[in-house]
């Protein structure tokens, strides 16, 4: 994922290490990137109907 720097305040770092730990991730920004792909999946669902998969795309030119 590309890197972003989010400020947190001692709450949001609080309620994201209490999602760390329960979900067995290894950084605040890992839990971040989770939450952010749960919902968007979620949104995705709903406006869908199907699932979709949260990865890279690789954007290389298709004829050179």
């Amino acid at each position: 994922m590309p890197e972003v720097d989010t400020p947190y305040d001692d709450e949001d770092t609080n309620f994201l290490e209490r999602i760390r730990q329960k979900e067995g991730l290894a950084s605040i920004e890992q839990v971040t990137e989770w939450l952010l792909k749960t919902r968007l999946r979620k949104q995705s669902r709903h406006i869908t109907g199907r699932g979709r998969a949260m990865h890279l795309v690789d954007r290389k030119p298709s004829c050179e």
